[in-house]
């Protein structure tokens, strides 16, 4: 199973964002656009950076009723995207709301759940409440999300192997929590493995930010990245 390597751009401002995207374009073929990104720039930038040739991510984790997350999917729809995030947390009618909305307004666009954050350990979960391991609600909301229609999951790489024996073969399954084989802690990600690794254990995507952010050279980092988990895009 190929695997493919999503760009987390974890930047403040467009300034930051351009010139990184002139390095990195055709080196990879997706950008992750998140929280920070999306609420200082808006839609502009999920257009500027689809614009420099890029399939666009956009990690918003929508939750809420089933109502207003419908009709946030449906006010998304119009943008150039090909993957947008979801809290599977928010239960089978807000997903199953979601998912219908999407396939109205955006038929070619992957609904993706959420699972457990890659910065949630099992101390975290009980903290709010749920007195199980990480794997166990994994399992637990990614399968109340591909009952509700999902076929994508966001969860730590930790977590594919167990989730390749349990869901149908045509779920994509989503990793962040990636990180070089030697690279130190010094962030908020508790469940974590290699870019190898996660291609091994059956992820279709892994998602890395600072490695490459951080590099002085991007593509090369990038490339690099590529080679290491076998990608038929590199």
């Amino acid at each position: 199973m190929p695997c493919d390597l999503i760009l987390a751009l974890d930047v403040p401002t467009r300034a930051d964002a351009a010139p990184l995207l002139r390095s990195l374009r055709g080196s990879l073929r997706w950008v992750k656009i998140g929280l920070q990104m999306f609420t200082a720039c808006g839609p502009d930038c999920v257009r500027e950076i689809a614009d420099h040739g890029f399939q666009v991510f956009l990690d918003l984790k929508l939750h809420d009723i089933p109502h207003t997350v419908a009709r946030a999917v449906d006010s998304l729809a119009p943008l150039p995207i090909g993957m947008l995030t979801l809290h599977t947390s928010g239960g089978r009618e807000m997903m199953a709301a979601a998912r219908a909305a999407q396939q109205q307004a955006k038929p070619d666009l992957l609904l993706l759940g959420v699972t457990v954050l890659t910065s949630m350990d099992a101390a975290a979960l009980a903290g709010i409440g749920v007195p199980v391991t990480p794997e166990a609600q994994v399992a637990r909301l990614a399968r109340l999300a591909t009952d509700a229609g999902l076929r994508g999951l966001v969860c730590s790489p930790l977590e594919v192997q167990l989730l390749r024996t349990q869901l149908p073969a045509d779920v994509q399954l989503i990793t962040p929590g990636i990180r070089s084989a030697g690279e130190g802690g010094g962030d908020d990600q508790k469940r974590t493995l290699t870019p190898a690794e996660a291609a091994r254990a059956g992820a279709n995507y892994i998602v890395v930010g600072r490695p490459i952010l951080r590099a002085k050279e991007p593509a090369t980092v990038a490339r690099a990245i590529l080679a290491e988990i076998g990608s038929r895009e590199n």
